[in-house]
């Protein structure tokens, strides 16, 4: 672990010179270099300045404590991943849990002991280093996805035009044999198109926070109608709104992605014709519920559970796809702090719905990455 650990830098925030000499003598042996801080506001200039990979934090000290020190270190964007050792004499549970609260990983007893000090930091800079390395990877990852989902998708389109076209122009020309290729090659290729930008989307999704605004729903179901309507013309599917909406808080342009991908399952794998209904309502808890209810043969209890797991297959009659479209929805409204989810029995319809923060009682919600 020793080479391991080399150049790896530990802030110790700390005014009493024993607890120091005994943290400094025995971690320099394992090729660590240490910065020290006599108290909580000069620990956190110096967090802040040189990014240690990890601080060990005395509770007693004068000026701001400990859990002071801790909560701003976790208030800060450029210090709140660096993980906290506390260093405390402190033998009661509840001042272990209110450090643990404060945002601390762990903790060490006074007296100092090396080799405990040792072993806890030792356990910490291993998650701390495979932490990075998990996000540098996920990182590249992402990149990787969303330019490989943007180069793919100027020429699918273009082939997409292409299809339409001949479609239009030359179909009545062609054997029924050939009629039944074209047809195939452009669903199989618009098929294609939807992915990649669900795909992009996704990526969107973990990268961006962005801000809450008022939805005026109208709008938005009539954008995401307009994207399906080659479907719906196609299938004769009916489309009932309701008079008004309630109003909710979210991001437009993600909450049209929800709906049009609602209103598409509808329309595969509703009833023949599909029979949507749309609507909204104000639930006592504060927020708001909307839903797409079709008229198609159901779900299992089974199939709902895997309906919004990401690339999770649903094979049966009612639903088939790539499973990526409904795992969307639930990243999307959840960091938009709401919920999705389905409602179903079989023989009697589907009813999708997903809930979002009222207007009069809407916060900007603490929005986390995955």
């Amino acid at each position: 672990m020793k080479g391991q650990s080399a150049n790896k830098l530990i802030l110790i925030i700390d005014d009493n010179v024993t607890n120091l000499k005994v943290a400094i003598e025995h971690l320099k042996t394992y090729g660590l270099e240490i910065i020290i801080a006599r108290n909580g506001e000069s620990g956190l200039e110096r967090a802040a300045f040189a990014q240690p990979d990890l601080i060990l934090l005395d509770i007693r000290m004068p000026g701001i404590d400990g859990f002071k020190t801790c909560r701003r270190l976790k208030d800060n964007e450029t210090t709140r991943e660096i993980p906290v050792i506390f260093m405390t004499a402190l033998a009661d549970v509840s001042d272990k849990v209110r450090g643990f609260d404060a945002g601390a990983v762990d903790y060490v007893t006074k007296p100092l002991q090396a080799e405990e000090v040792w072993a806890r930091v030792r356990t910490h800079l291993t998650i701390r280093t495979l932490q990075q390395e998990m996000a540098e990877r996920i990182t590249e990852l992402d990149a990787f996805a969303h330019t490989v989902a943007h180069d793919l998708k100027n020429p699918l389109g273009r082939i997409v035009t292409g299809l339409d076209l001949l479609q239009e122009m030359a179909m009545p020309q062609l054997d029924k044999q050939m009629q039944e290729i074209l047809a195939i090659s452009l669903g199989g290729s618009r098929q294609m198109v939807q992915i990649i930008d669900e795909l992009l989307l996704l990526a969107s999704v973990r990268q961006n926070d962005v801000p809450l605004e008022v939805l005026f729903m109208d709008d938005i179901v009539q954008a995401a109608q307009e994207r399906l309507s080659h479907i719906i013309e196609e299938r004769r599917a009916e489309i009932i709104l309701p008079e008004s909406w309630p109003t909710a808080v979210g991001y437009g342009p993600w909450i049209e992605e929800v709906w049009a991908n609602y209103l598409s399952n509808g329309l595969k794998y509703g009833g023949k014709p599909p029979r949507l209904q749309l609507g909204g309502e104000e639930l006592v808890n504060g927020s708001i519920r909307y839903w797409v209810k079709d008229n198609g043969s159901g779900l299992s209890p089974e199939e709902q559970g895997k309906l919004f797991q990401a690339f999770s297959r649903v094979h049966s009659d009612s639903i088939q796809g790539h499973g990526l479209g409904l795992s969307i929805v639930g990243r999307i409204v959840k960091r938009l702090g709401g919920k999705a989810g389905v409602e179903s029995e079989s023989g009697r319809g589907s009813l999708f719905y997903f809930t979002l923060p009222a207007l009069d009682t809407a916060v900007q919600p603490d929005i986390p990455n995955f």
